[in-house]
């Protein structure tokens, strides 16, 4: 740090060092290596250090156990784990209740569930919509669109994980003939209209419904998540239902049915292809859970695979 003789400006002076690596003896306020939080607090820490020990890490990462994914990644400016739901030192930290430092980068804070989706057509977009949309992705608990933005909408997913898998997926596809833009939202919840205050249905709570792809653990939808495409799968079809019924009920809600497969083995289920990824975007959020009789609901989903 430099100070200047006329002003009390205080300027950071930033060069390459001669060291060609650092060693890290301690973890404390002093020093920090982030891939080894084993490492002892030594003198003079802080006592955060000690929220960093293994079997507190371990416990903070969950599914990911005590051990790491195969690829990790520290990128210099984040310091944070991607994939994982807590940053490492957050996540250490977090299960003991301990603060962090304040000078720490805020991408080791926890991760956000609540996205902002901006660029809606807000003439056509609806909590309803916005809940199938995002629901391939993540189960939806909360969609308020903003009363005085409305083409602005915030959505809360069921954790963080499913916030980041929805906004790699749907950001920059097109809606309602906009492009969709999807960020991490600066909120951590989606807030409730106060009872009494009518909000001209604006914000819904979806967190009980029925329409949740991924309740169940172990679901198979968790191992059948794809981008958007042209191509959408079908299921619970019933046996009554035929192609051209299908056809004729995607071509209502305005795609081009450009071609149909039922599958050999199991016409319960069939691949349609639309005119364009729009298209099936628009006709899966209209059709999802269409009643086709029999106490059947038609499930679409994106396919990976084409006709």
């Amino acid at each position: 740090m430099v100070k200047t003789s006329t002003t009390p400006v205080v300027t950071l002076r930033v060069d390459f060092s001669k060291l060609t690596s650092l060693n890290v003896k301690f973890n404390n306020d002093k020093s920090r290596d982030y891939t080894r939080p084993e490492l002892p607090q030594g003198d003079g820490g802080s006592g955060v250090a000690a929220a960093f020990e293994p079997a507190m890490v371990a416990a903070a990462f969950g599914p990911y156990g005590s051990g790491f994914p195969a690829a990790i990644g520290f990128p210099q400016a984040g310091l944070s784990v991607p994939g994982m739901p807590l940053g490492l030192p957050a996540a250490a930290a977090a299960v003991r209740g301990v603060p962090l430092p304040s000078g720490l980068p805020a991408s080791l804070s926890i991760p956000n569930c609540v996205l902002l989706a901006s660029n809606l057509n807000s003439e056509v977009v609806t909590p309803q919509s916005l809940f199938i949309l995002f629901g391939v992705y993540g189960d939806v608990h909360r969609v308020k669109i903003l009363f005085n933005k409305k083409d602005n909408a915030l959505i809360q997913m069921a954790d963080s994980n499913q916030a980041q898998l929805a906004m790699s997926h749907l950001n920059g596809v097109r809606l309602y003939g906009k492009s969709l833009h999807v960020t991490l939202s600066r909120h951590q919840t989606v807030q409730l209209p106060r009872e009494g205050h009518e909000d001209q249905g604006l914000t819904k709570d979806f967190s009980s419904s029925a329409l949740h792809r991924f309740k169940k653990p172990g679901s198979k939808n968790f191992q059948n998540i794809y981008p958007p495409s042209s191509t959408l799968h079908l299921s619970n079809i019933p046996p009554a239902v035929a192609e051209e019924d299908l056809q004729r009920l995607f071509s209502e809600a305005g795609g081009e049915v450009r071609a149909f497969k039922f599958f050999p083995r199991d016409r319960k289920m069939a691949l349609l292809q639309l005119g364009s990824v729009e298209e099936a975007i628009s006709a899966l959020i209209e059709l999802h859970n269409h009643d086709l009789g029999d106490n059947h609901h038609l499930r679409v989903s994106f396919s990976k695979s084409s006709i």
